[in-house]
């Protein structure tokens, strides 16, 4: 598996850790027990993917022909991955929704990236795309373990199927991506710029599916994802970075949207989930500015930096912001590409260099 600048050891999940450590606080058991034996599973697959690193990943098989290679496995509610296959690339339909869901998230992600991107597959040649539904009991999470999704049901009183927002699938596929590319370090800065890569494209694979443009989509990500009791529409919102929950027993989105609020913290690698609403925000503000569709000019120059070989494992906000005007420059010229990058990170408070 080859990767720029070295394989970083990445165990990537779409619900934060401060999320479940608030959850594994509370006092009703119902809420607190699921919370902390996702913790406790997130903590056991975190060792897995840094021991895979160690030994070396098992080799897959890529055609590079333009077309998806999709299998979907059912752990049966155990924790064995991959767990027993129940379709493979081109089956028809089953009984199984969950199933259903995974099998389009997966090939949803693939006809952006081959058909707005030209890339083949998330390594760009064919890599297979390969996952797992039902996963553990009660499991509160889905996750990109660096060969393959996993999504776990919820435990239905928080959190509902993982597999129903779109985007948390094309979020967690995206990790892949960035893992063959860029390879952004999981911790503080470049940690919540790999967080906010796969916000970004996650929103724009469901803005695709669903044909919106800048100013019909919602910007939400893991809208549907939570259950009915709790006060809140979604995980995160890249139009207003902070609102998308305040729930008594979630407690309030912490993300800020611009530099003015950014968090300094020691928790989930330095804030990852967190401050990577900052740039959510600034995607969110240059494609709103722009009109149209979404992954066609503000998503192209976020892909041409993330692809582009210029992009450090190390970079910071600032190092980003710059390489997004570079590439608007590239790409479109002095127009209003340019005008509209630049503006959004000046809104959000980031320096250009």
């Amino acid at each position: 598996m080859t990767t720029h600048g070295g394989f970083e050891p990445v165990f990537c999940t779409i619900v934060p850790p401060h999320v479940l450590d608030k959850l594994a606080q509370a006092e009703d058991p119902a809420l607190a027990g699921p919370a902390r034996r996702t913790l406790q599973r997130d903590a056991f697959e975190r060792t897995q993917r840094r021991l895979t690193t160690v030994i070396g990943a098992t080799a897959v098989a890529a055609v590079a022909d333009g077309k998806p290679q999709r299998t979907v496995h059912d752990a049966r509610h155990g924790t064995d991955l991959p767990g027993h296959k129940v379709r493979g690339e081109g089956d028809k339909p089953g009984k199984d929704a969950t199933v259903n869901r995974a099998y389009a998230g997966l090939g949803a992600t693939f006809e952006l990236l081959l058909k707005a991107y030209q890339r083949d597959s998330i390594d760009g040649s064919g890599l297979p795309l390969n996952a797992t539904v039902h996963y553990d009991r009660d499991y509160n999470n889905a996750f990109w373990n660096g060969e393959q999704m996993v999504f776990g049901d919820g435990d239905g009183e928080i959190f509902l199927d993982f597999t129903i927002p779109i985007d948390v699938i094309g979020h967690e596929l995206v990790h892949g991506v960035t893992q063959y590319t860029a390879n952004l370090t999981y911790f503080g800065q470049p940690g919540a710029l790999n967080e906010s890569v796969s916000d970004v494209f996650g929103s724009l694979i469901k803005q695709y599916t669903l044909g919106q443009t800048a100013a019909e989509a919602d910007w939400l990500i893991g809208a549907g994802l939570l259950a009915p009791r709790v006060t809140g529409k979604a995980l995160r919102s890249m139009k207003e970075p902070g609102t998308a929950y305040d729930d008594d027993v979630l407690g309030k989105d912490p993300q800020p949207a611009t530099m003015d609020d950014f968090v300094r913290t020691g928790r989930d690698n330095g804030g990852v989930h967190i401050n990577s609403g900052i740039p959510n925000h600034a995607f969110y503000l240059a494609a709103t500015a722009l009109g149209g569709h979404a992954w066609e000019r503000a998503g192209l120059i976020w892909y041409d930096v993330l692809t582009g070989g210029e992009l450090k494992q190390q970079a910071m906000f600032a190092d980003f912001a710059t390489l997004t005007v570079k590439a608007a420059r590239e790409r479109f010229g002095d127009g209003e590409e340019l005008d509209a990058v630049s503006k959004a990170w000046e809104q959000v408070g980031v320096r250009t260099l």
